[in-house]
């Protein structure tokens, strides 16, 4: 197969990888504390031509190649929700939740009761404190969470706070080797996961998907732009090589 085919072939390959990671990102503008993300091509150079009438870097025969997708942790824009459970978190910390797979991390602070009184996550995951799981009393309310992640309630007809646990809170020195699990929820490996004491929780606030909706459909559309160029660059390619063969077919013998 002509060189011009496969370059062409490589450039859709990325492309249509590409285009995924948009979609997802599209897919997502909505889920809270949602972080886009992005992918990563690069040249990858395959052994030059060896046709004598190509000199110097013309012989150099240059892919592109997916090396991978990379996640952009920029805070979304924040949102008053006045629920008193919702938090969002200034900084670069994640909540750590308990699923069935062990822990896990979230920038998604959504939170809610369940039936057995534990401060879980839309999707029903325990929501981890510094003692474990953290749980309310039936008679607990006036609800308050610090900027340290304290969180006290008022029990029945008590007029003291009563601490029900601190929200753990972890950052990372590679976000980067964090890995989507879906559920809006990351893992990382063992031992990676770090105390965060810098960032700030705020109560009744809930951070926002930061994708961009209106710039992914730009890239969307310049994905596809580049795409059709190319399937027809590869068409022209095609009828250029058939009409080569039906002409070298009509030369007499």
């Amino acid at each position: 197969m002509e060189n011009a085919l496969l370059i062409g072939l490589s450039r859709q390959t990325a492309l249509d990888r590409q285009l995924g990671v948009i979609a997802n990102n599209i897919a997502n503008v909505n889920t809270a504390g949602y972080k886009a993300d992005n992918t990563l091509f690069e040249e990858f150079l395959n052994t030059p031509a060896h046709e004598d009438n190509f000199v110097g870097l013309d012989r150099r025969v240059s892919y592109v190649q997916d090396r991978g997708t990379f996640h952009d942790f920029r805070q979304g824009p924040v949102e008053e929700t006045k629920n008193p459970l919702d938090v969002t978190i200034d900084g670069s910390a994640f909540l750590v939740v308990q699923t069935a797979a062990g822990e896990r991390y979230t920038r998604d602070g959504g939170l809610h009761l369940n039936n057995q009184g534990q401060l879980v996550t839309v999707a029903g995951n325990p929501v981890l404190g510094t003692g474990g799981p953290i749980t309310f009393q039936p008679t607990d309310h006036d609800i308050n969470i610090t900027p340290d992640g304290t969180i006290t309630a008022v029990a029945g007809n008590v007029r003291t706070d009563s601490i029900r646990g601190k929200l753990r809170l972890v950052s990372f020195a590679d976000p980067q080797s964090l890995q989507k699990e879906g559920f809006n929820l990351f893992t990382a490996d063992q031992g990676a996961a770090q105390v965060d004491t810098k960032s700030v929780v705020r109560q009744g606030y809930i951070e926002k998907s930061n994708v961009s909706a209106v710039a992914e459909m730009g890239r969307m559309l310049d994905v596809t732009r580049a795409y059709t160029a190319i399937s027809n660059l590869l068409q022209q390619q095609n009828d250029l090589q058939k009409t080569a063969i039906q002409q070298l077919a009509d030369v007499p013998a």
